[in-house]
């Protein structure tokens, strides 16, 4: 079976990474459900700390195999090709760097020195499956953080970083280099790069549209009719709220 395009040949619409940060991960979901994508958001994992905002960019991979004493050491950090080290300087800016732990947070995959180093080379987010360790100051960044959970132990007790920006696994879902990573308080969803341009274009009206709807929930409309919108008059009357609200944006 063909792997996806490689995403140097897919180049995204400009706006597209900005239409995605204001989408939820929720609304991100439907939609890819919507094109057969019901295995698209990223298990176990949930963000470090609360008031982030969304975080959006193309993934970096690292993937890690079980660690084992003759290849993890504690002595391995000394070699200055030490994958998980090599990722962190290389994540490109605006990425987010994600990492298949295999789903096992009994040990951390990093800590606050490097996704702090991570932050100032100005990367979007970080995203793993295992754990994180000195947690308190992961929470602090402004970097968004999603993990498993918070994890003292090294992750070269349970860790050998192996592979960087290959396909991966994380949190039970396929991530290849440069799809679209976008997380919210919800979790993370994984947008594949080829669809990454018509779901953010279609988020813009999905939005509105469910904005619309709460609006109506809280005027007492009874959901039956107007969500989805079976009722003749939904859409006319959503059409006319989005004219109202354009012509006061105006």
């Amino acid at each position: 079976m063909p792997n996806p395009a490689p995403a140097e040949t897919i180049t995204l619409r400009t706006d597209t990474l900005t239409r995605l940060a204001r989408a939820s991960t929720a609304t991100v979901a439907t939609l890819l459900f919507k094109r057969g994508y019901q295995n698209a958001f990223v298990q176990g994992v949930a963000p470090l700390g609360t008031g982030r905002q969304t975080m959006v960019g193309p993934a970096y991979t690292l993937r890690h195999i079980p660690a084992r004493p003759d290849t993890d050491p504690i002595t391995a950090f000394r070699e200055r090709d030490h994958p998980q080290r090599v990722a962190v300087e290389q994540c490109p800016e605006g990425a987010v760097l994600v990492m298949d732990c295999r789903q096992d947070a009994s040990a951390a995959s990093a800590g606050t020195i490097l996704l702090t180093r991570l932050q100032i080379r100005g990367a979007a987010g970080v995203v793993s499956d295992g754990g994180i360790r000195d947690a308190t100051g992961a929470t602090a960044l402004d970097m968004p953080v999603f993990a498993a959970k918070a994890s003292a132990p090294t992750n070269l007790t349970k860790h050998h970083a192996i592979d960087i920006g290959l396909p991966i696994a994380c949190g039970g879902v396929a991530v290849y280099p440069g799809d679209i990573m976008l997380g919210d308080g919800d979790g993370v969803m994984v947008i594949p790069r080829h669809l990454a341009d018509e779901i953010a274009e279609e988020s813009v009206e999905m939005e509105a549209f469910e904005a619309f709807v709460l609006e109506e929930v809280l005027r007492g409309v009874p959901v039956i009719g107007l969500y989805p919108p079976t009722e003749p008059d939904t859409l006319e009357r959503f059409a006319n709220h989005k004219a109202q609200r354009g012509s006061k944006a105006d």
